[in-house]
This record gives structure tokens, sequence and C-alpha cells, in this order.
């Protein structure tokens, strides 16, 4: 992320939660946007370019997680961060999310306070990210190149789209091959401290990688976690 005020979009059909969240970050110095559908936040994310989107799941138009699967899909949205926002509680709505590319999920009612954090947590981590000039800029490994700079997977070759918590967990995997890395390390690695993130998360990302790099580079081992297999 560069120096600029961190811009935010936030995409809900209730006026009282948009203002809610758009009063607590504009005091915490952010830019704010606002859309009140699905197709609304895709046309203002392609207007201001946010650094991160929270997204209603249940919306008129178009819900959130087909805005999310449409931004994901363009160029510009492949490492915008998703945040869902949603008062539905069901496990197949939380996967749903993640499988789109989510990468956090946040219930109603909000809590301002623990939502500010929230946010401020997963930008300062990417700012993190971004400034360490020590990590190994790029991966050659098996028939992978991994460009840490960039964000890209290459296959023999042929680049793989990955989401922005796929690349980072398949970067962790792939930096130590063979090392077995547990679920609690990958969490540790991967999500912040203050999202709470269930083991199902990880599982789905690791069935996502697995679906568009192929079965052979990221091996389980029961009851422990997973490692990357050389």
């Amino acid at each position: 992320m560069s120096n600029h005020l961190p811009k935010i979009l936030i995409v809900d059909d209730e006026e009282d939660i948009l203002e809610l969240i758009e009063f607590n970050l504009l005091k915490e110095g952010y830019q704010v946007f606002t859309a009140r559908n699905g197709q609304d936040g895709i046309t203002e994310a392609k207007k201001i370019k946010p650094d991160l989107i929270i997204l209603d799941v249940m919306m008129p138009k178009m819900d959130g997680i087909e805005a999310c699967r449409i931004m994901r899909s363009l160029p510009e949205f492949k490492h915008t961060f998703m945040v869902f926002l949603t008062a539905r509680n069901e496990e197949y709505s939380e996967i749903a999310g993640f499988n789109v590319g989510a990468d956090d999920y946040i219930a109603k009612p909000i809590k301002p306070r623990a939502l500010v954090s929230r946010i401020n947590a997963i930008l300062r981590r990417n700012g993190q990210q971004e400034g360490d000039s020590n990590q190994v800029k790029s991966l050659e490994i098996a028939d992978l190149r991994i460009d840490r700079e960039a964000f890209l997977v290459y296959k023999n070759g042929k680049k793989v789209v990955l989401a922005k918590k796929e690349f980072e967990l398949l970067y962790l995997l792939a930096s130590r091959p063979g090392k077995v890395f547990t679920r609690e390390q990958i969490l540790k690695s991967i999500w912040d401290d203050s999202v709470i993130v269930t083991n199902r998360t990880i599982d789905v990302h690791i069935r996502k990688l697995r679906e568009k790099l192929g079965e052979q580079y990221v091996g389980t081992v029961k009851g422990v976690g997973y490692k990357f297999e050389a």
C-alpha cells in the first residue's frame, strides 16, 4: 500500500449500517466511499480503486458473493482486501465467501471498535508485507515460479490466478519444501490474531490451491498440518 490515506468502500443496502461504519472509519482517518448494492459497488470500486472493500452478503440487484467473484476476476482487484459483512451465521455462507476470495468475515450486529480494530490490523499487515525488503522476491520450485512482488504464480510458464490468501498460503508452504506447517503456524502467518478464522477456512484455501495447481503440490499430514511436496 502506498502512503496515501487508505480508501475503503462499504457496500451495504442498510442505511444505518452504512452510516455507522462510515462514521467510525472516517474518525479513524480513512477515505470512505459507499454503495448500496453489488452492481453499484463494482462500478464505484472501478472508479476509486479502494484498498479494502466491505461487502454485505445479502443485497438487492447483486449480492456480495457475486460482486466479490466478479471483482476477483478483474486484474485491478486481484489483491484488494475483501471483507464480508453479514447477519447470517450459516457455515455455507462463510465458505462461499472464502471460495470467491474473501480475506475476512465480520458478523452483524456491528461492534464499531472491534470492526475498526480488525480493519486497522488488515491494512497494517499489508503495509508490513510490502515493506519487508528482506523477503525472497521469487521462488522457483518444481514446475512453479512464485513471484512475491507481483503476487503471481506460473506453472510451466503459464500464469495461474490465485486470490491473495491463496497466494500467501502457497508462498508460506513453498518457502520451506517438505516442512510440515501446523494449522496454528499457518493461522499465525497468514491471518492476523484479531481475525477469527476456523480450521475449515484453512481447508477451503488448501482445496482451492489444489483445484488451481493440481493435487501434487500440497500434502496433508493427518492430525498435524500441511507441507509443500517438492
